[in-house]
């Protein structure tokens, strides 16, 4: 008698998990790992197809980096797989690399970091992938996009300096220029550009300096404005609508503003979206640390949303 409770709790728990599952699939899909060689090392990265993609038209690609110590499952999680809901919507691909040991190349120089201490080559990752991509799922070179968090956002501007022929628009969160770069390099290519800071980023300066995690610095920076002025004038934009604020849909502690600059001949846009109150954080995603370290997540905005209602306006000029 006791065998056969437990055999019955058993398959109890068994059919749980299995309606776990089928939920989770069923909301988010699964994603397949796919794998590169790039400059003798393995490069991986995970794909997200909508369930319903048309292979017989040419789509476009989102590429969404993991901030550092990230990794491609934990950015999905980050932004609470609203990119992976919205590609079922709009019929896009949606692809997260991976950084080699958690970290991207982004220009910093941060000797603690193998792919910085080794110059890894993460931009030719990037344009690897892409070409990937375009071979082998029906991408549209043309509207190719990068966002990214963090490190990640470091990176995509990085991205946007190098492989401007590549990347129709760019949408980095709490990141910025490294001053390494904007020292050392030109843009390649206009590309348009919408950025996303929080004021209180403690992490990631809102006016530049060093990038620090409580004592420690990591490289530097040269703040969201200067990131702004390099756009805006590499994109030669003028003002579209100063800076408006929009509207408080949450009791959290934020507020959310608006620059918008474009140029009116070629279609490229530079927007700022600045947050009062706001951390080191993915509007609209998971507190993924406690608000004494990152600061105040804004749900004001949803960040994926907003950044793909951007990258659908945009195509790569020839």
């Amino acid at each position: 008698m006791r065998y056969g409770l437990y055999l019955a709790i058993a398959l109890i728990v068994v059919v749980i998990a299995a309606g776990i599952y089928v939920v989770h699939k069923a909301l988010y899909y699964e994603g397949v790992y796919k794998s590169i060689k790039v400059d003798g090392r393995v490069r991986t990265f995970l794909i997200y197809e909508p369930p319903h993609y048309n292979k017989s038209r040419r789509n476009p690609l989102v590429i969404a980096l993991h901030g550092g110590g990230g990794d491609a499952q934990k950015m999905e999680k980050l932004t609470n797989y609203e990119f992976n809901r919205l590609a079922d919507r709009y019929g896009f691909m949606v692809v997260y690399p991976e950084a080699v040991e958690k970290h991207w190349n982004d220009g910093r120089g941060i000797e603690d970091y193998t792919s910085q201490r080794e110059n890894v080559d993460d931009v030719k990752f990037i344009s690897r992938l892409i070409d990937f991509m375009v071979e082998n799922y029906s991408v549209d070179p043309k509207r190719v996009y990068v966002t990214g968090m963090s490190n990640g956002a470091i990176m995509s501007f990085r991205i946007a300096y190098e492989l401007g022929n590549k990347v129709a628009a760019i949408a980095p969160v709490a990141g910025e220029i490294p001053y390494n770069v904007f020292a050392n390099e030109t843009p390649i290519a206009p590309v348009s550009v919408l950025m996303i800071n929080g004021l209180e980023d403690p992490l990631v300066p809102w006016d530049g300096g060093y990038v620090h995690f409580r004592d420690r610095k990591l490289g530097r920076v040269i703040g969201v404005e200067k990131s702004l002025e390099v756009w805006v004038k590499k994109d030669n934009c003028t003002v579209l609508k100063d800076k408006h604020y929009l509207p408080d849909k949450a009791d959290d502690g934020t507020r959310v503003w608006l620059k918008e600059y474009r140029n009116n001949t070629t279609g490229e846009e530079v927007l700022l979206y600045g947050i009062d109150g706001g951390g080191h954080a993915w509007p609209g995603g998971s507190q993924y640390f406690p608000e004494g370290v990152i600061g105040k997540t804004s749900r004001d905005i949803d960040a994926c949303q907003v950044i793909w209602s951007f990258f659908s306006n945009h195509t790569l000029n020839a």
